[in-house]
């Protein structure tokens, strides 16, 4: 059995950080499909085996300075581990802040020392000469490097041990390198200069630089804990207690203590705790933080609630069917989860690059450092140092780690509360390139609840045709037969129990009823068992022009009658191709009507082309057929049926009142079954993949432009300290833009 895990981990902090613990984990035994998200700061892996020691893996983790949170639990992806991530965000958080706070204490007066200690003015009133001074300093310095700047050098020990590098590995040499210095210029100034008056020192370049550092650490923090909080959002939807009927009365339990088939109680304003079937009473219910649909849903009994939606107005009990993660809000806070939490192509690429990055820089750093000491003209040794530290500090890759998960985790939220799920990180890249969309009709450009428009009788009894195609239609699952059984039952005709049923799948049915040899579909079914339908034929060429659906029926060898099936178009279908085809998208419909009934439906929708009289199995080797020719295809259904052509699909895109196989094939749901998702979840998926490029470019160019700066010497330590910082936050906040973007 394969198990999938999804666990926080603690103490990442740039790109470096994600490729280092995927290696890691990787080399495990019964490992496979290592994923990290720097923004989330969680890892998942699978296994073939139905348990793994996490212990084991949690050890090897935590040689290289990162935790592994386990708390005991085999972790899957659910409610309460979301929870539980929130409340580690706010520990963290406070010893940042505490940790940032005490360094700012210390670093404005460290700061103010340095550069005014050389002035006239300043040694006027200040009592020290240099050499206490920088005593001084020196005191103030190591209290901010080994309380505050602890947590770099500590991981950087524990990468130096395993011969690696990241993040904190720049910022610990860069910064050690100028305390280093400066401790000995110090203590033991004659080593430096004889000359001890003019022996400058960089305590102020470290303990600014580490404030900065933090200072960024602390709002990229904050800022990303604002991509998650359409997740969050949705948790919060679920209210603490519930109202439930047991032996007689009502009483109020907390929600964990629901059980399915339990009796609920909802009064007006209040949410509903899980899904479930109402059994009496009525109402109206806000559902739109699930579907994004603005509009109240009137439900009766027999209708379906879903559990973190928002009762109106009336009063209703309903049954519980489902409960934590296996209801609707469950599956769809999973199904959030695990987009964010998996990475496009784009981003895989870029992890590879983020690697080598940090090797590549302190090499550069090096040879900074040599080429000051040796060609500068003045072979000064600060000059050497300072760009050293300049080139190691700029260069820190935090920015390039988050470029990519902070977009996704933001699209995906923004997409959960318009009713668009997204299976996963890839699915976005790929959405972006669709230039084909093909819709299945029934159910999908429908509504998928046909009904009987008119009966033709060809020398038959109505009553008695309705009866006998009704009965052997009672063994069949297809939308058309419940459309003539609901006829039936309208009319109040008692049905025979068939005595044998075969059904011939994208041409109807065939079987014994009441003695009589009853068939049922297209005319060619007809012709396959030799019918002669030249008895009405040009009936049936007149029909053909209505676009309605046609269903010939024979009994006992003759052509007996027709029934007339009508299927309405959505009332969004029209305004969903016209989205598509601004969008310059080719939209093609698949349908197992005739021909002239296809060609009516394809000219009144607009769409661009269409494929008539396909049978189910083949639906998948038309999606096949445009990937051949170069399309990127888009495949959008709703039942059984289309599930290999969803697969097929390179993106396939199930509406959400469709089957369960049809959800689960598909890349992307529509949870409404709003056809205009379509169009909307493209448009997000190119509004995500423009952040994340522009993401990586400024990521890409920042460190371009400002280590060549650092290493001519044109960029002072601090100054780069804060741009570093701020590029970090920079993408984050340009992620955060996507919560804005208009989806038309």
């Amino acid at each position: 059995m394969q198990m999938k895990y999804d666990l926080p981990i603690k103490g990442m902090t740039c790109a470096s950080c994600v490729a280092r613990v995927e290696k890691i984990i990787g080399k495990m035994d019964n490992v496979k499909n290592v994923s990290v998200n720097l923004a989330t700061e969680r890892v998942s892996f699978e296994s073939d085996k139905d348990a793994i020691d996490l212990k084991v893996i949690s050890s090897a983790i935590k040689e290289y300075g990162y935790e592994l949170v386990i708390d005991g639990t085999e972790s899957q992806l659910n409610l309460s581990s979301i929870n539980k991530v929130s409340d580690e965000d706010d520990e963290y958080y406070k010893n940042l802040k505490s940790e940032f706070l005490f360094a700012l204490v210390f670093t404005i007066p460290i700061f103010l020392i340095s550069m005014l200690m050389d002035y006239k003015f300043f040694q006027s009133f200040w009592i020290f000469n240099h050499d206490e001074t920088r005593k001084i300093l020196l005191i103030l310095t190591t209290l901010v490097i080994f309380i505050s700047g602890k947590r770099f050098y500590k991981i950087f020990w524990n990468n130096l041990k395993h011969f690696s590098a990241e993040m904190n590995s720049l910022v610990a040499i860069g910064t050690g390198a100028a305390y280093g210095y400066s401790v000995i210029a110090t203590l033991f100034p004659y080593v430096i200069n004889s000359d001890t008056h003019n022996i400058h020192v960089y305590f102020e370049t470290a303990v600014v630089i580490i404030t900065l550092i933090l200072m960024g650490k602390l709002l990229e923090h904050r800022a990303k804990n604002k991509t998650t909080n359409a997740i969050k959002l949705l948790i919060e939807l679920k209210p603490k207690t519930a109202n439930i009927i047991l032996n007689g009365e009502e009483k109020s339990i907390s929600i964990s203590g629901l059980s399915i088939n339990n009796e609920v109680v909802i009064r007006p304003g209040e949410k509903i705790p899980a899904d479930g079937k109402i059994i009496s009473g009525y109402s109206s219910v806000d559902e739109s933080m699930l579907t994004g649909e603005s509009l109240p849903v009137e439900k009766n009994i027999g209708d379906n609630v879903f559990g973190g939606t928002i009762n109106q107005n009336g009063t209703f009990n309903f049954l519980v069917t489902s409960i934590g993660d296996n209801s609707v809000l469950g599956q769809i806070i999973r199904m959030v989860e695990q987009a964010q939490s998996t990475k496009p192509p784009i981003q895989k690429l870029v992890d590879k690059i983020a690697g080598i990055f940090v090797p590549v820089v302190i090499l550069i750093a090096i040879i900074t450092f040599l080429s000051w000491l040796i060609f500068s003209p003045e072979h000064s040794f600060s000059n050497a140092l300072i760009n050293f530290v300049a080139v190691l500090i700029i260069a820190c890759p935090c920015a390039l780690g988050l470029a990519t998960p902070t977009a996704i985790i933001v699209g995906t939220g923004l997409g959960a509360s318009n009713g668009i799920l997204i299976r996963n990180g890839e699915s976005i890249e790929i959405a972006n390139k669709i230039s084909t969309i093909i819709f299945d009709k029934t159910g999908t450009l429908t509504e998928g609840k046909p009904k009987i428009s008119e009966i033709i009788s060809l020398g038959k009894d109505k009553r008695e045709l309705l009866q006998l195609i009704a009965s052997l239609e009672s063994k069949s699952e297809h939308p058309i037969a419940k459309a003539i059984l609901q006829k039936t039952k309208q009319e109040g005709i008692e049905l025979f129990e068939p005595d044998s049923f075969q059904n011939y799948s994208g041409f109807g049915i065939a079987g014994l009823v009441n003695n009589k040899n009853v068939i049922a579909g297209n005319i060619n079914l007809l012709k396959e068992f030799s019918i002669n339908v030249e008895k009405g034929l040009s009936i049936y060429n007149e029909l053909q022009e209505s676009g309605k659906t046609i269903i010939c029926i024979s009994i006992d060898g003759e052509f007996s009658g027709i029934l007339l099936v009508e299927d309405k178009l959505k009332s969004d279908s029209m305004e969903a191709v016209n989205y598509l085809k601004d969008m310059n998208i080719k939209t093609v419909m698949l349908t197992g009507d005739n021909k002239k009934s296809a060609e009516r439906i394809a000219n009144l929708l607009g769409i661009s082309e269409f494929k008539a009289e396909v049978l189910p199995g083949k639906k998948a080797d038309i999606v096949k057929e445009y990937q051949t020719k170069g399309e990127i295809v888009g495949m959008i259904g709703d039942g059984i049926n289309d599930a290999p052509a969803l697969a097929q699909a390179d993106v396939g895109i199930a509406i959400g009142t469709g089957t369960d196989v049809a959800i689960e094939t598909a890349q992307i749901t529509l949870v409404k079954g709003n056809l205009t998702g379509v169009a909307k979840s493209i448009k997000l998926s190119q509004q995500t993949l423009k952040t994340i490029k522009q993401n990586l470019f400024w990521a890409f160019i920042y460190n371009t432009v400002l280590i060549p700066l650092a290493a001519f010497g044109m960029l002072n330590p601090m100054i780069a300290a804060l741009a570093m910082s701020l590029s970090s936050v920079s993408v984050v906040t340009n992620s955060l833009r996507l919560k804005r973007a208009k989806l038309f």
